[in-house]
């Protein structure tokens, strides 16, 4: 059954601490090494605001270069896609803010999308905690109306969210909505919940 978030919209003053929280706890692929993660999203007229967190001992946070592949760091990971829509973003960040972004179908039919401004358009903010790190980062409609035209922040998107560390001192994998894939494979929109703005 597919999982379901309601966005809150909020302005400049909001706190955190309002927002609702999702639990990225679906646990696959390999035995339970104690990491967790979680969720909140939220929007204005102009963008679309995401924090994440992970729980997490051991940290890898290797990259730090445009193209790099964050997934084999301790990375926290959010793809999705216009309802209407029948391709999908992914944006993978590491601990150090490296960004990876795709665009595209599935995983063999996507671009990579290299922005110099990233840190700046986006507006990436990564930070250790007491018992892991997390990042805070906004996505502008501005950016998402160069691949979907009419997109609005209403209705609904399906998505999912995803914790994974391939090169960490353990393995692992953990995703918001369950995954039915047999082998380690996020990109599997069959798979996105969904996510609607109130």
């Amino acid at each position: 059954m597919k999982k379901e978030y309601s966005i809150v919209r909020r302005d400049e003053r909001s706190d955190w601490a309002e927002v609702p929280t999702i639990s990225v706890d679906s646990i696959l692929w390999e035995p339970d090494c104690g990491v967790r993660a979680n969720g909140q999203f939220c929007y204005d007229e102009e963008n679309l605001y995401v924090h994440l967190w992970a729980i997490e001992e051991h940290i890898r946070a290797e990259y730090t270069a445009p193209l790099s592949p964050v997934h084999k760091d301790s990375c926290l990971e959010f793809f999705f896609m216009p309802t209407e829509g029948d391709r999908y973003f992914n944006f993978e960040i590491n601990p150090n803010g490296c960004l990876h972004i795709g665009f595209g179908y599935d995983r063999k039919n996507r671009a990579v999308l290299v922005r110099r401004d990233a840190m700046e358009l986006f507006q990436i903010k990564t930070a250790r905690t007491p018992d892991g790190w997390e990042v805070f980062y906004r996505i502008p409609l501005a950016f998402l109306r160069i691949f979907y035209p009419d997109f609005t922040f209403s209705g609904s998107i399906h998505a999912n969210v995803y914790k994974c560390g391939d090169e960490t001192v353990k393995a692992h994998y953990l995703s918001w909505n369950p995954v039915t894939s047999e082998q380690p494979d996020f990109h599997r929109p069959e798979d996105f919940g969904v996510i609607k703005f109130t």
